[in-house]
């Protein structure tokens, strides 16, 4: 019976560990050593939007997604959008993610070397996460479409920006 009881508080602790994060609640917090060496923590960056995105190079969507996730980066990152992209290769395969990552001008780190707890067990990706200027996780990625494109980044995103776009467009 204490077997049992055990087996059970510990499937009921790995759920909860496991748990995805809510959209409108507070985000959790990411923090990275980037491929570069620097430090990324999305609570450093509160006053910005930041969109996390979870990938890696054998995945063809992912791949398709960053281009774009570069572009809208470079259009409104002086808006205060930041882009971290996280991979989940496996350390062995750190020179592959550096080729493809260097393409783009928003910031890469592997997995191993990021603090994302919060974010669920990453099984599934891409998964694309975004955190309003206030810190609340404003796109769950568990229950949006599986993949962005440019209309899913302009109609979640843009709106947040609040000031900057506004003053962008008239």
């Amino acid at each position: 019976m204490r077997h049992l009881l055990l087996l059970v508080l510990c499937c009921a602790m790995t759920a909860a560990w496991a748990k995805p994060p809510e959209a409108g609640k507070p985000a959790p917090s990411v923090e990275a050593v980037t491929l570069d060496g620097a430090k990324f923590s999305t609570t450093d960056q509160i006053g910005k939007v930041v969109i996390v995105h979870f990938w890696a190079t054998w995945c063809a969507p992912c791949r398709s997604e960053m281009p774009l996730l570069d572009a809208f980066y470079k259009q409104h990152r002086n808006e205060g959008v930041e882009v971290i992209a996280i991979s989940l290769d496996d350390p062995e395969n750190l020179t592959q993610v550096k080729s493809v990552m260097a393409a783009f001008s928003y910031p890469g780190a592997l997995l191993t070397q990021t603090q994302a707890k919060g974010y669920g067990r990453l099984w599934h990706i891409p998964l694309t996460f975004v955190i309003d200027r206030q810190g609340i996780l404003r796109r769950n990625a568990w229950k949006a479409a599986p993949t962005v494109d440019a209309a899913d980044l302009d109609a979640e995103v843009l709106p947040l920006l609040g000031d900057h776009w506004a003053h962008r467009k008239s």
